[in-house]
């Protein structure tokens, strides 16, 4: 890889931005095992994020998500997820479905996913519930060769691009694996919760090379949360007319990679506000700014990512945008034998 620190200052420019984001890429790619993509609205991708959450609703849910990373260096991460899941009272079970499409570097790597989620919800006592998920996916990845650019291509000088490499291309262009995830979540109803979720239990090999390996590996999450309710005081027991403030933590591991979420939500009646500090422990990473509206069955949040890691604020930060309406398809129980959890909406 060519090292940055190494190119002339009239060489970094926008457009060397852009090689170096995909001399990054292609580096991650060939030495490193792949890494999931990351939301900052992670409780509006709540089967993403813990599949004991499917079927966290009284009815069916549709959520769909976007998100811009990095936009100043062409491209440089786009993800978009839609998924839908649902509650079945009766057995007090929920169901999902999750698709998935993640482009790095203007599409030069392409991991398509979708995924089945089962969950099964646990009356402990009057006030503790327990919801047991798991969660079936299927991957698909593509690798565009010729959008990569290698350190050999580059002139030091000029920061002109040469398209011959000495770098050996894959034998594929195309992989397929199947992978297995798992998570619970603890909560005392509407007061607190807290739950752990561990992906990729199958580790599966998403290498290009026939004899290569290139392991996905396993992803834990642990993630929690409190209400308080400031109109009455005390935690829990809130509505939709109170001023609720939720204090959140989300602690994130992926092999030797480590992130901390710490923040909170604001909400009154149809407005939510939120902040947060995203710390990858040895490089300190963004501050999330989030607003979101909730009416009738339709939620709709925006946040924006300020860069405060080495890339700096020339990568333009990161925007999000999430959507969720909830509906029923058939006549619901007047009440449910199990509530939902009252986790944040974004």
């Amino acid at each position: 890889m060519y090292p940055q620190n190494n190119i002339p200052e009239k060489v970094l420019n926008r457009k060397s931005l852009r090689i170096v984001l995909i001399l990054l890429l292609a580096g991650i790619w060939a030495s490193s095992s792949a890494q999931d993509p990351q939301f900052s609205q992670f409780y509006a991708n709540p089967l993403y994020l813990n599949p004991a959450l499917a079927g966290n609703t009284r009815c069916g849910r549709v959520i769909l998500n976007y998100r811009n990373q990095w936009p100043a260096l062409s491209k440089a991460y786009i993800t978009y997820n839609a998924s839908y899941d649902m509650s079945i009272p009766k057995i007090n079970s929920g169901v999902g479905l999750l698709a998935m499409s993640d482009r790095q570097g203007s599409g030069a790597l392409i991991r398509n996913a979708i995924s089945l989620f089962y969950s099964y919800k646990l009356k402990v006592s009057e006030s503790i519930m327990i919801s047991f998920g798991v969660e079936g996916k299927y991957y698909m990845e593509k690798l565009d060769w010729n959008k990569l650019i290698f350190a050999d291509q580059i002139d030091p000088t000029t920061g002109n691009v040469d398209p011959s490499s000495q770098e050996k291309p894959p034998e594929n262009e195309r992989v397929s694996v199947f992978d297995f995830s798992a998570g619970a979540i603890m909560a005392y109803y509407d007061k607190w919760f807290v739950g752990i979720a561990a992906h990729h239990l199958t580790q599966p090999n998403l290498s290009f090379y026939n004899n290569g390996e290139s392991k996905l590996p396993m992803r834990f999450t642990v993630h929690g949360g409190i209400n308080i309710n400031l109109s009455e005081g005390g935690l829990g027991n809130t509505s939709i007319d109170d001023f609720v403030l939720a204090p959140q933590l989300m602690y994130m591991q992926q092999e030797n990679f480590q992130q901390l979420n710490a923040g909170l939500y604001f909400s009154k009646s149809i407005l939510v506000v939120g902040a947060w500090f995203r710390h990858n422990f040895s490089n300190p990473d963004a501050f999330i700014a989030m607003v979101g509206l909730q009416f009738n069955n339709i939620k709709i949040g925006y946040s924006y990512d300020f860069t405060i890691s080495n890339i700096g604020g020339s990568s333009g930060g990161a925007h999000e945008i999430s959507f969720a309406w909830s509906f029923c398809l058939y006549k619901q129980e007047k009440r449910m034998r199990i509530r939902a959890i009252k986790s944040p909406s974004f």
